[in-house]
């Protein structure tokens, strides 16, 4: 396999959204986006503290979730956003998808309609919504958010953030540095794909009890730590709001905690990487302050690529 691999391109920190370290302090403000299975959810976003100063406009996925349909509802929920008068013209944003992102493409699409794959997302919106954007994976978008304002924040080692909502994102980071589109969530687990079995909408559809679930997810769990070994470990989505009904039945290595800022992290997280990505702009004029935008930890330095 990796021999069968060695004439493929090197990957170009260009293909990635310049996320920022969770240490990397930003102000002024941003709009998150997050397009989800179930809801579409935006708001504006203090970057400071990462609070909503806005109330969190909210929709349905439609379903089919074609490009159309999703374009729509998002621009929809951006109109009532303006209305506010809090979404300012020339305001950095960013976006949240529920996919593997290179250089704004979707290059999955497990809960949404498969004509999304090959599109450039980030460019269809910027498009329809006459505003620049940056798109970040929904649950890296989570963990950025947890890692600089909430449950993880001062934590310098490896943090796991599994999102358990429609299926199970993850996001894993390093010395608050973010490893981009880790998809763990579809790991084998007895024979299936791990979120097809004790992902929440997999627990409703399977009707079993929090402690049979709980036992299943601890197995998942344990092969997570046994190949990561993290030294923390968020529960985020809408299970999080759950975690003192089922964590009791969990046990893990790795302090295992809920995530502060609940199912508004990926809107938060969104924010916080568009505001990143439009200081590191050439010609900014964006309202957060500027950061330095720099290649994540694991790609080659341009030295290195020389």
């Amino acid at each position: 396999m990796l021999a069968g691999m060695t004439n493929q391109r090197r990957p170009s920190s260009a293909e990635y959204a310049a996320t920022p370290s969770a240490a990397t302090a930003l102000s002024g403000r941003a709009f998150g986006i997050d397009i989800g299975g179930t809801g579409i959810k935006a708001a504006v976003v203090d970057l400071a503290d990462g609070h909503l100063v806005t109330d969190r406009m909210r929709e349905l996925t439609p379903h089919p979730a074609t490009v159309e349909a999703i374009l729509d509802v998002v621009a929809d929920v951006i109109r009532q956003l303006e209305v506010t008068g809090a979404l300012t013209d020339g305001m950095p944003g960013g976006l949240c998808f529920p996919s593997v992102i290179r250089a704004g493409e979707v290059m999955t699409a497990s809960n949404l309609d498969p004509s999304w794959i090959g599109a450039n997302v980030e460019t269809l919106l910027e498009h329809r919504l006459g505003r620049t954007l940056s798109v970040v994976n929904d649950a890296d978008a989570a963990g950025v958010a947890e890692t600089a304002y909430g449950a993880g924040q001062g934590e310098e080692g490896v943090v796991l953030l599994l999102d358990l909502g429609t299926g199970i994102g993850s996001a894993l980071l390093f010395g608050g540095r973010l490893v981009p589109n880790i998809q763990l969530g579809h790991v084998e687990l007895h024979g299936h794909e791990a979120e097809s079995r004790v992902s929440p909408t997999a627990r409703t559809r399977r009707k079993i009890g929090w402690r049979k679930w709980g036992r299943e997810f601890e197995e998942l769990l344990k092969y997570y730590e046994s190949y990561l070994w993290p030294d923390l470990i968020i529960i985020g989505g809408g299970l999080a709001r759950k975690f003192s009904t089922y964590s009791k039945f969990l046990s893990t290595r790795a302090p295992l905690v809920a995530a502060s800022l609940g199912t508004n992290a990926g809107i938060v997280g969104a924010a916080r990487v568009g505001a990143s990505a439009a200081a590191a702009s050439p010609g900014s004029a964006g309202s957060a302050q500027p950061v330095q935008a720099v290649a994540p930890f694991w790609l080659p330095s341009r030295t290195d690529r020389s």
